[in-house]
């Protein structure tokens, strides 16, 4: 072989190299891209899920609130009822 073919040799052996490199990073990449933008959506959807749950708990805590407010008219009146 010429010097000159092993030269071509080595420089298409080195750009393979760093080709299967590149390759390589990009995948990796590639793979935390999608990682992550799997773990996004799974975080959305438990927020969604958090804030539904938040939204049933106020309202069953406005619930009791106005059934406590009720029971608390209601002792007043039996109160009253008794010291008549």
């Amino acid at each position: 072989m010429s010097h000159e073919n092993e030269s071509t040799i080595d420089t298409v052996s080195a750009l393979t190299e760093q080709y299967r490199a590149d390759l390589h990073q990009y995948k990796e990449r590639e793979s935390l891209h999608l990682r992550t933008e799997n773990q996004l959506k799974a975080t959305k959807q438990i927020v969604i899920e958090m804030a539904s749950t938040i939204r049933e708990l106020k309202t069953q805590n406005d619930n009791f609130q106005a059934e406590i407010a009720r029971l608390r008219e209601e002792i007043q009146l039996l109160e009253m009822q008794i010291k008549k």
